[in-house]
C-alpha cells in the first residue's frame, strides 16, 4: 500500500503495464564514466545490480506489469533496464525458485499463472501461522510497542490513496514484517514474508485492483493496530482472518 514510494527502499518508476518496467541501473553500478568525475577505476558490484533488478521485477509482478502467462527474455529485459542480461537472468532464477516464474528453455521466463484456489490456500496457511502469533503478541506486547508501528500503518493508507499496487505491496509486507518481528523469531518472519509475497502476485485474468479496494485493505491495518493496542483479542482474530481472506492483504 503506497503513495508512490516503497517502505523498504527506493522503488524505481515503471512504464505502462503493457511493457516491462523501465528501470535504469545507476551509472556507477554499471562502471560508466561521466564527465567531471575522476578516472579512478571502479569496482562493479554485480550483486548490488542483481538485487536492484530483483526488487524491480518483484515490484513489477506485484503491480501486474509482468503479466501471468507471458514470456519475457533476459536480453529484452536487460535492454529495458540498461544492464546486461546476466543480472536479469540471475534475478529471474531467484524468482523461479520462489515460484513466481517458470524457465522456458531457449526463450526466457514465463510468469506463473495462478487462480483463486491457490490464493485461498495461501490465505489459509498465512492465517494458521500469523493468527496465533498475533494473538500471543496482543497479550504480551505493551501499547508502546504497537504505537511504534503506527507510521507503517499510516504508510499503507497513504500508498493506497494513490492506487500504486507495487508500492502498496511493499508497504503491506513491511507492516506485517514489523508486527511479526516483535515475536523475535526470524525464521517465522522470513517464512511468513515469502507466503505474503506469493499472495500478492496477480491472478490470471484479474483486473487491476481498484483504489477503493486498496484503501479498504489499508484501513484494516489501522483497525488491527488499534485492536492490538487495546488488547482486544476477539477483534484482533476477526480482523486478521478477514484481512487474509482478502485477495491483496
Amino acid at each position: 500500500m503506497e503513495q508512490g514510494r516503497a517502505c523498504d527502499g527506493v522503488r524505481p518508476s515503471y512504464v505502462s503495464s503493457a511493457n516491462p518496467p523501465d528501470f535504469r541501473v545507476p551509472e556507477q553500478a554499471r562502471g560508466e564514466h561521466t564527465h567531471g568525475e575522476p578516472h579512478a577505476p571502479r569496482v562493479v558490484r554485480r550483486h548490488s545490480v542483481r538485487g536492484q533488478i530483483l526488487d524491480a521485477l518483484r515490484a513489477a509482478l506485484a503491480g501486474g506489469e509482468l503479466a501471468p502467462g507471458q514470456v519475457y527474455s533476459a536480453p529484452a529485459l536487460g535492454a529495458r533496464f540498461g544492464v546486461s542480461a546476466t543480472p536479469v537472468r540471475e534475478a529471474m532464477q531467484q524468482l523461479a525458485i520462489e515460484g513466481a516464474v517458470e524457465v522456458v528453455p531457449n526463450r526466457g521466463f514465463r510468469v506463473s499463472e495462478r487462480g483463486p484456489r491457490e490464493l485461498a490456500e495461501l490465505a489459509e496457511v498465512r492465517a494458521l501461522i500469523e493468527v496465533p502469533v498475533m494473538l500471543r503478541l496482543a497479550r504480551t506486547v505493551p501499547a508502546g510497542g504497537w504505537c511504534a508501528l503506527r507510521p507503517l500503518a499510516d504508510a499503507t493508507v497513504a500508498a493506497a490513496a494513490v492506487g500504486d499496487r507495487a508500492s502498496y505491496a511493499e508497504c503491506d509486507r513491511a507492516f506485517h514484517r514489523a508486527v511479526l518481528g516483535l515475536s523475535g523469531n526470524e525464521q517465522l518472519v522470513m517464512i511468513a514474508d515469502d507466503l505474503h509475497r506469493r499472495s500478492q502476485w496477480p491472478l490470471v485474468g484479474n483486473p487491476a485492483t481498484r483504489r477503493a479496494d486498496l484503501l479498504a485493505d489499508a484501513s484494516e491495518h489501522t483497525a488491527l493496530l488499534d485492536a492490538l493496542i487495546a488488547r482486544d483479542l476477539a477483534v484482533v482474530q476477526s480482523l486478521v482472518r478477514e484481512h487474509f481472506n482478502g485477495a491483496d492483504g
